[in-house]
């Protein structure tokens, strides 16, 4: 959520920094704003909209200058108005901050400063930081004035400051910051797409790091020592976001599982280390999300080959300190591999001892670096706020370790991308019409697939703000049943196999009611009112191929009810605060 971007170079800065700030709206925002420098003065716009909106307004692009910064909000501190909206003045107005993160003392320190004589114009944590700056720069340089007011952050930032004499300065503290490296030329980011466009070299900041970029970048550690760190290359692939034919990233990345899929099964991974580091242990697997529902898979499958697994939801690891312990090992699973409760829990299982996996479809993120061991789901950058190919790249990554671990179930990789690819063309037309006014859903299903009803759930609430509950289906009968009328909406995941029979038993006990059942199976039922047939395929790998279906179903609902399926209200694709 946020994002970050700032630019130092031969170029003019503006253009440069509106164009980042469009290549990462898949983080989610609410306001934007840029400032540059021009002839030692600080030029600043900002507003409440989106970049393309507010540039139209306000014309960002035409602001002078060769250094300057830009920022997406999103509102956690002081409402969504243009005060709060990033970047933020010093009173001198020769520094102006942007800000990702929450500072905790940020009360604290805003009375502080304003018994100095301070003042503030926005009610936002993030704009003491452009004062405390300040104050420690009356009486001492800007290596140690950025110490001290680090030094008196708590909390969690990545902020980028930049001085009317065309320095920049980025610091970070448990979110993420990157520096990109061009033709002297220097990118500073959130995020790779920030730059991708313009250099593949950047250098990582990690905890507690700053860095100056003047006529060169240096970089300190929070003692004030220099470090030298090495650049990284970035995968090129992230420079090539594009929708293509398709309306929407969303779409377009539904309609990549037809391979996204198949590479997870079919990739030569070195499982040999992973499968050491969870035999015999107990595995703690930590996610959030639809990662949360891809674990809950996962859980069910490395079971069936002796494998003791937990699964729990990050936010509530801190709740469950106890299950960490040497004993254990922490599989995290993050797309973004930022995830602030992940990474929150990795750490727990570092004060513990334990040894860290993760699996991560971003190779140099935090929990990656952070991890002994990291594995990538490799399904390319995941633009859509909801996770679709991510979810099943993480999906299938299980199959194929459980398979490698006992070599026990069949997996037909050619059947399974085949059950995907004819999916990918269902009509739904005629259900997602009926289906655009109903305000409640109930998703029931068993086994292996009642994770999939979670996921089916999420999508539809994250895409076309319907309230959807998902449940296990024996469970309908202890209380749900009670609400079922003619107004009732039951999606019903119910393929032939051992839970086939239960399941089935839940259709009548709806229609009984007067509700109205949408059928997700291979075989045909005169019990459904909707039915979307889905292909005969091993009975273990139905989650694979039944979620495409739902998928799809949350997508068309959006379009129908006019929304953006690619940028939910209120939601980020990366949720990197508390």
């Amino acid at each position: 959520m946020c994002s970050i971007i700032a630019y130092k170079g031969k170029n003019k800065a503006a253009p440069i920094i509106v164009d980042a700030l469009k290549k990462m709206e898949y983080r989610g925002y609410d306001s934007v704003g840029v400032a540059t420098i021009s002839r030692k003065k600080i030029l600043l716009k900002k507003g409440v909209g989106k970049v393309e909106e507010v540039n139209k307004e306000l014309k960002l692009e035409a602001l002078n200058g060769n250094v300057g910064i830009g920022h997406t909000r999103w509102a956690t501190h002081g409402g969504i108005t243009d005060y709060n909206a990033h970047p933020h003045h010093s009173c001198n107005k020769d520094i102006a901050i942007v800000h990702n993160g929450k500072i905790d003392n940020y009360e604290e320190l805003k009375n502080l400063l304003i018994n100095k004589g301070h003042e503030f114009k926005s009610e936002t944590d993030s704009e003491v930081i452009a004062h405390l700056i300040e104050e420690h720069l009356k009486n001492d340089n800007i290596i140690n004035s950025i110490i001290k007011s680090c030094n008196m952050l708590e909390g969690a930032y990545a902020f980028v400051a930049v001085f009317n004499a065309g320095t920049i300065i980025s610091a970070r503290r448990d979110e993420p910051l990157i520096i990109g490296i061009g033709n002297d030329e220097y990118y500073i980011s959130s995020d790779v797409l920030g730059f991708i466009k313009y250099t593949d070299q950047a250098i990582f900041l990690d905890n507690n790091e700053f860095a100056i970029i003047d006529k060169n970048l240096k970089i300190y550690n929070n003692e004030g020592r220099e470090i030298h760190k090495n650049k990284v290359q970035i995968a090129w692939e992230f420079a090539n976001v594009d929708k293509g034919k398709y309306a929407h990233y969303t779409l377009k990345e539904i309609n990549e599982q037809s391979y996204t899929i198949a590479r997870v099964l079919n990739a030569k991974y070195d499982l040999n280390e992973i499968k050491d580091a969870i035999i015999n242990k107990k595995v703690i697997l930590v996610a959030s999300g639809s990662s949360y529902n891809a674990s809950l898979i996962g859980k069910m499958l490395l079971s069936q080959v002796a494998i003791n697994c937990e699964v729990l939801i990050a936010s509530e690891c801190q709740y469950y300190k106890d299950v960490f312990s040497s004993n254990a090992v922490l599989l995290a699973l993050s797309q973004s591999g930022e995830t602030k409760d992940v990474l929150r829990a990795v750490s727990f299982a570092k004060e513990n001892n334990m040894k860290v996996l993760s699996l991560v479809n971003v190779k140099t993120s935090s929990l990656a670096r952070e991890s002994d061991l990291s594995l990538s789901i490799d399904c390319g950058p995941e633009i859509g706020v909801a996770a679709t190919k991510s979810f099943t790249a993480q999906v299938a990554f299980f199959y194929k370790l459980a398979n490698y671990i006992s070599n026990k179930f069949i997996i037909n990789v050619d059947e399974i991308n085949n059950a995907v690819s004819s999916l990918l063309s269902i009509g739904i037309d005629e259900i997602v019409e009926q289906l655009k006014y109903v305000s409640d859903i109930y998703i029931l299903a068993r086994g292996l697939h009642y994770p999939i009803a979670l996921e089916g759930a999420l999508k539809i609430k994250e895409l076309a703000y319907i309230h959807a509950e998902a449940m296990p289906a024996g469970e309908f009968r202890h209380g749900p049943l009670a609400l079922v009328d003619n107004n009732t909406v039951v999606i019903i995941i119910n393929p032939c196999d051992n839970t086939y029979n239960d399941t089935s038993s839940n259709i009548k006990e709806v229609k009984a009611r007067g509700g109205r059942v949408l059928g997700i199976s291979n075989v045909v039922s005169k019990e459904y009112d909707w039915f979307i047939k889905i292909p005969s395929v091993n009975s273990i790998v139905y989650p694979l191929i039944e979620v495409i279906p739902l998928q799809l179903l949350a997508y068309n609902l959006a379009l129908k009810r006019d929304y953006n399926p690619d940028y939910p209200r209120n939601l980020a694709k990366s949720v990197t605060v508390d």
